[in-house]
């Protein structure tokens, strides 16, 4: 089995009591009611954080409402709004250590990871989209010789931005740093599991000059105030990435005000393995692309795809590798596996296990919480996996790995494509005629090739529709979820 640490030494950690961040002013709930954010490696309390209602979010859109309407932030020179980003980005640079430590803590990432990876991706978000400040442009468009006819491209006002408690910090930096980019205002509503990183995110934005109200933080249950703040009237675009079925349900809640929404939802990712491939580099990406962060990634590739010529020998590499990984404190440097975010996750996850078993698939490896403190469960892996199995279709968002058989490119790219979603895909092969047209025929908004799970600012995000979502966050692509096009047309013909 995996190696485990003994059960923890460290002492549960209580930081003081959070607030919320509305209008540049740091309150409770109006109701004064509140909820605690939890350690998950050790199932103790870390913080007591304010539970906003109704009241609250009313507040934070009027807030933003007029720090869009009557504030700076708009209107202030593209340049000028890109200068203090770059200072809200150098302050993120200054309190690195901080920021590690607590995303760490209050998610149960291992913080070897977020250091690795969650922080620079922050941190190069930001900076990425400072740069784009003053470099969003219009168009001349030469209709008519007696007219000038030109596009701005505007702000589309307040935006609510919902994020999981998955990526918390990455999650919440790709929504504010376009949204101010391009002049928004934002409320942002962390999970209610993950709310502390997002708080200090605002703490610092505030340090950094950002104007009072441009950027509201209201961390908190769905029902209390994630509903309530897509529901708004006051709100003109929502931007969220969850669940399907939560975003389903925005959609449907938010229709009679007709904002904009983009959704980045779910993945049951296919990762393809022919039998030309380098094996080695290929066993150590599918271990990463479904075990890092406790497989609590929307693009985890949980469905590992094997040529026949090769699946029994990968499924030995694989099960061995798994046995390797290290699974215990976060705070630990050496640990690659954490806890799952929560005890409902972890009885989801093995709930799924359990179903693995009864519906005829063989557990290689894990499947069994550990007993120590903690949301722990191995890495587990299930061979003789059939697509229409239960772990092969839906997401388990857990450190769980179904491997499944293919004997033809053709069988391979049906049974990677029979899924709802479409987020990403990856596949292995030397054969570069093989690669692209494989590539070109997976139903995936990413394709990795020859490596896994690899993303940048750059690059758009997103799926390509069904329950991984519509829409795109980073890159380029994401200005227009923040921006809309306004024509402008001047007649030129002389008065007569």
């Amino acid at each position: 089995m995996a190696t485990t640490a003994p059960a923890p030494g460290r002492a549960a950690i209580r930081l003081p009591p959070r607030k919320l961040l509305i209008d540049g002013e740091w309150r409770d709930a109006v109701s004064g009611a509140t909820f605690d954010t939890m350690d998950p490696a050790t199932e103790t309390v870390i913080a007591t954080v304010p539970e906003p209602g109704i009241e609250d979010v009313d507040l934070a859109v009027q807030a933003a409402r007029r720090a869009f309407d009557d504030g700076p932030w708009a209107t202030m020179r593209a340049a000028a709004r890109g200068r203090v980003l770059r200072r809200f980005a150098g302050l993120i640079e200054d309190h690195e250590d901080e920021i590690v430590a607590l995303e760490s803590l209050d998610g149960g990432k291992p913080v070897s990871a977020v250091r690795r990876q969650d922080f620079p991706a922050v941190l190069d978000c930001i900076e990425y989209y400072a740069g784009w400040t003053d470099k969003i442009t219009g168009d001349v468009v030469p209709v008519r010789p007696d007219a000038l006819t030109y596009i701005t491209r505007t702000p589309v006002g307040v935006v609510a931005g919902i994020v999981p408690w998955n990526f918390p910090l990455m999650n919440a930096m790709w929504k504010i740093a376009p949204a101010l980019a391009c002049g928004c205002t934002m409320v942002m509503k962390p999970a209610a599991e993950t709310p502390l990183s997002s708080l200090l995110l605002g703490e610092l934005a505030l340090e950094a000059g950002i104007p009072r109200g441009v950027l509201n933080i209201l961390p908190g249950p769905g029902p209390g105030a994630g509903m309530p703040l897509v529901t708004h009237p006051g709100i003109d675009k929502i931007t969220f990435t969850g669940s399907p079925g939560v975003g389903k349900l925005i959609m449907e809640k938010a229709a009679p005000n007709v904002p904009k929404v983009t959704l980045e939802l779910g993945g049951k990712s296919p990762h393809l393995v022919f039998a030309d491939a380098d094996l080695d580099a290929a066993v150590k990406a599918a271990t990463a692309g479904v075990f890092f962060n406790a497989g609590q990634v929307c693009s985890a590739g949980t469905r590992l795809l094997v040529h026949d010529d090769v699946y029994d020998e990968v499924a030995d590499r694989r099960a061995e590798r798994a046995a390797s990984l290290k699974v215990g404190d976060p705070a630990d440097e050496d640990t690659y596996v954490g806890p799952l975010i929560s005890e409902r996750q972890l009885d989801r996850v093995l709930g799924y296990v359990e179903r693995g078993v009864k519906e005829g698939a063989h557990l290689r490896t894990g499947g069994a919480r550990l007993r120590r403190p903690g949301y722990f469960v191995p890495p587990t892996i299930f061979t003789d996996v059939d697509n229409q199995m239960a772990i092969a279709r839906e997401e388990i968002f857990g450190p769980v790995l179904s491997m499944l058989r293919f004997s033809s490119d053709e069988e391979a790219v049906a049974i990677a494509n029979d899924s709802p979603y479409s987020l990403a895909a990856g596949l292995w092969t030397d054969d570069v005629r093989r690669a692209h047209r494989v590539a070109g025929r997976l139903r995936a908004g990413m394709v990795w090739v020859n490596t896994y799970g690899q993303t940048d600012t750059r690059m758009p995000w997103g799926g390509l529709g069904g329950d991984s979502g519509v829409g795109r966050d980073l890159g380029e692509a994401a200005l227009d979820n923040y921006t809309d096009r306004r024509s402008v047309w001047i007649n030129l013909r002389a008065r007569s």
